[in-house]
């Protein structure tokens, strides 16, 4: 996991954690509180920070945990679902806080990134087992359900040990909604699923936000969240870079300085064509290859293929060389 250093010397003392705070009614025509809050939270082991001093609030609706790998997006998810204790700072879900809270677990579902099944179980002993631990009155009919809406139902009685990474992915989540809670918590949920797998879990996730459910979900892949989300956290390095509309969010992400790889027929006159374009600011041919640098990722998509066409040169391969999420995250944080 990566972190940043919270200095030299020591590690920094561990704050006691505050006294429970029972859950205080909205007074009435006031906004309802969050579903999942946290204040100023931070966590760290030894002198690495894996979070730091993150703060925000999520009613129902899909949000996004975005951020490259090491972030801290599996440590946030853990605090909030009670298995850590936060170093500093305060995480309250479903109107109390979240650790050492098991009453927690009756309005939480979490699918972890992680493993989490056993293999010698069928899908359907593994989501009864689960409800069994919420203790439901009808445990056959509820994993029945949740097997179902995953979309598992034809092999609930399979070993999952012969399940593919993509349906023990939906296995866990099957595990996770057997209680039918308010509030979900997803790590990387979509890891291994094929894009039909992967597409009916976003409608399914989509569904459950609609009905006024809180869905967090973390990815390195900004596409997912794109297609998902309607509010996004962007982690980096354990910090909040940004958060609010992802429309905005990408908007920023787009809105700045880009470097392509050009391989064309004539590298040096489609270089010459592409200087009279007001979104390119730069190009270098170098090693059989064109360097263009731009300030618009949309107007040079737009420019390149007609800029082309008009001088009748052929476009062999046109590639971003910073789309990495690490250079957008920091680009995001030195703004």
């Amino acid at each position: 996991m990566s972190g940043v250093a919270p200095g030299a010397g020591a590690p920094p003392p561990a704050v006691p954690t505050p006294a429970p705070v029972p859950a205080v009614p909205a007074a009435s025509g006031a906004a309802p509180a969050p579903a999942i809050e946290l204040r100023s939270v931070s966590r760290w082991y030894g002198n690495v920070v894996a979070v730091n001093d993150v703060s925000f609030g999520l009613g129902p609706g899909v949000t996004g945990l975005l951020g490259p790998n090491g972030a801290g997006k599996s440590t946030l998810l853990h605090m909030m679902s009670g298995f850590l204790r936060p170093s500093a700072g305060e995480v309250f879900v479903a109107g109390g806080p979240a650790w050492r809270r098991p009453e927690l677990y009756r309005q939480v579902g979490l699918v972890p990134e992680r493993e989490a099944v056993y293999s010698f179980l069928t899908g359907f002993e593994f989501a009864r087992f689960n409800a069994r631990l919420q203790r439901l009155p009808d445990p056959d009919a509820a994993a029945s359900r949740a097997m179902d809406l995953v979309d598992l139902g034809d092999a609930r009685n399979r070993p999952i040990g012969t399940y593919s990474k993509g349906m023990r992915q939906r296995a866990k989540v099957a595990g996770a909604l057997v209680h039918d809670p308010p509030i979900l918590l997803l790590d990387e949920p979509f890891n291994g699923m094929d894009p039909r797998q992967r597409l009916s879990m976003m409608e399914l996730l989509r569904q459950m936000a609609a009905e006024g459910r809180t869905v967090l979900f973390s990815s390195h892949i900004l596409e997912e969240v794109e297609r998902l989300a309607e509010q996004v956290l962007v982690i980096v390095a354990g910090r909040l870079a940004a958060s609010g509309d992802f429309r905005a969010i990408r908007k920023l992400m787009t809105d700045r300085p880009h470097t392509f790889t050009v391989i064309s027929s004539d590298d040096r006159r489609l270089a010459a064509a592409l200087l009279g374009q007001p979104a390119i600011f730069g190009v270098e041919v170098s090693g059989g290859s064109l360097m263009v640098r731009s300030a618009d990722f949309s107007a040079f998509s737009r420019a390149i293929a007609g800029v082309a066409r008009a001088a009748d040169i052929r476009l062999f391969e046109v590639l971003p060389t910073d789309e990495s999420l690490e250079s957008v995250f920091s680009y995001l944080v030195e703004r």
